[in-house]
């Protein structure tokens, strides 16, 4: 292989892992304290980490007052792809399992409320409980990298199941019903 060829090669290498660094880096948006901090480590079979906040709706939310019932957290962004692919999956289970003793709760994570609400207005699914979490200063105590991400919380408060990506209908009918019968 000639030279120029071999170097043409390292440059197009080279190319792609910058984009893929850059990628990569905008998940974390620079700025400030929570978008510099490490996530936590996520811990199944553990206390689930607090989650309480003021809702796109103008009320309030609680995790610790949800005892005795399965919350479903879905951690989400109006900007990310893959989480508007899974919202209405995730607003079905709750219609679905709420009489069982299913509460589902987005997180929307480093986004406005703005954006988030045209969001959910756009799919119908405007009566998702939803927390903000502008700063995503929530979605680094639970262990976040990235969104989507999806977490199953037992009735006692303890993470059972964690789901780093888009979760679909078929991942929901094997997790909900095992954890609502737990």
């Amino acid at each position: 292989m000639s030279w120029p060829r071999r170097l043409a090669g390292v440059g197009v290498t080279a190319g792609l892992l910058a984009a893929g660094l850059v990628l990569a880096a905008g998940l974390r948006a620079p700025g400030d304290a929570a978008s510099n901090a490490e996530p936590a480590t996520v811990t199944l079979s553990r206390p689930a980490p607090p989650l309480r906040g003021s809702t796109l709706d103008g009320g309030r939310f609680d995790l610790a007052e949800q005892r005795g019932r399965v919350v479903l957290v879905n951690v989400w962004a109006s900007w990310c792809a893959p989480c508007r692919d899974e919202l209405p999956a995730v607003a079905t289970a709750q219609r679905r399992w709420s009489e069982q003793g299913l509460t589902v709760v987005g997180v929307d994570m480093r986004d406005g409320a703005e954006p988030a609400r045209r969001l959910l207005d756009e799919l119908g699914l405007g009566t998702l409980v939803t927390v903000t979490d502008p700063k995503g200063t929530t979605a680094v105590a639970w262990g976040v990298r990235g969104v989507p991400e999806t977490f199953v919380v037992d009735r006692s408060g303890t993470v059972r199941v964690w789901a780093q990506g888009a979760v679909d209908m078929a991942w929901l009918e094997a997790q909900i019903p095992k954890a609502l019968r737990a």
